[in-house]
């Protein structure tokens, strides 16, 4: 494991910290995968009863890395080892907490809602701010957001690409327990030591049977959701997006 991801393993919690704080810990691909690695180490050790991932510094994470973004295409998309490393996190199999500070917002914010139990600081900063670059979310987030928030609001959260705060995710039901700022890893231990005490088998086939009954049903929706964010790798408004991002500017959208 390099620096990009810390680990401490500790009374049958693993803790995992995104760690590229001058990027805001911004999910690059090796990032994402060392990530995906850890949680599947994570998933067969015995000694490991559940797991909470947060960011080290003072956010969870801004998003997926802008320069990896600008040359992914839609002829590599489907290639992408990022989708392989999405997957791996989406079937661990043991419960694990996401403890957010400061910016969750992007890839941070899908990775977020992947968790079991998301624990948010009470002025995080959440969102799918995609489609200010011309994009979509592509790992989940559009069919999270609406499962739990339903049309109206999701269609709104990223159709303006508009933030929420933590103790909006809390009051909408997306996130499991809301704390004062600079509190959120700590909230998080502490459900984590209480996760520990319970039966482990138990746990996880409460997990699974959850899990099918709210995401098994929509994997089409999750498919077409992929198949749309990687035909819109190669569109203009994308290119257009995500130089505007860059020098700071308002994008000039074409629709193309």
């Amino acid at each position: 494991m390099s620096d990009l991801l810390l680990s401490r393993q500790e009374a049958g919690v693993l803790q995992l910290a995104l760690n590229r704080p001058a990027a805001r810990n911004a999910l690059n691909t090796a990032l994402l995968g060392e990530l995906a690695d850890a949680m599947e180490r994570g998933d067969a050790d015995p000694a490991v009863h559940c797991m909470v991932v947060h960011g080290h510094g003072d956010h969870f994470a801004a998003g997926a890395d802008i320069d990896e973004l600008a040359e992914r295409t839609a002829a590599n998309g489907p290639t992408d080892p990022r989708l392989g490393h999405w997957q791996r996190i989406q079937r661990i199999a043991k419960p694990w907490i996401a403890a957010v500070e400061g910016y969750c917002l992007g890839g941070g914010c899908e990775l977020a809602l992947c968790a079991d139990l998301l624990v948010v600081a009470e002025d995080a900063a959440l969102g799918q701010p995609e489609i200010r670059l011309g994009m979509i979310p592509g790992a989940g987030g559009l069919q999270r957001l609406a499962l739990t928030l339903g049309k109206a609001r999701t269609l709104h959260l990223v159709l303006t690409g508009e933030r929420f705060s933590g103790r909006d995710a809390h009051a909408w039901g997306l996130a499991s327990q809301s704390c004062e700022n600079g509190q959120a890893l700590n909230t998080a231990l502490a459900t984590a030591t209480r996760l520990v005490e319970g039966a482990p088998l138990a746990q996880r086939l409460a997990k699974q049977a959850v899990l099918a009954m709210t995401e098994a049903p929509h994997q089409a929706g999750f498919a077409l959701g992929r198949r749309s964010f990687e035909l819109l790798l190669s569109s203009h408004d994308k290119a257009e997006g995500i130089a505007a991002f860059r020098e700071r500017r308002t994008p000039t959208f074409r629709g193309e």
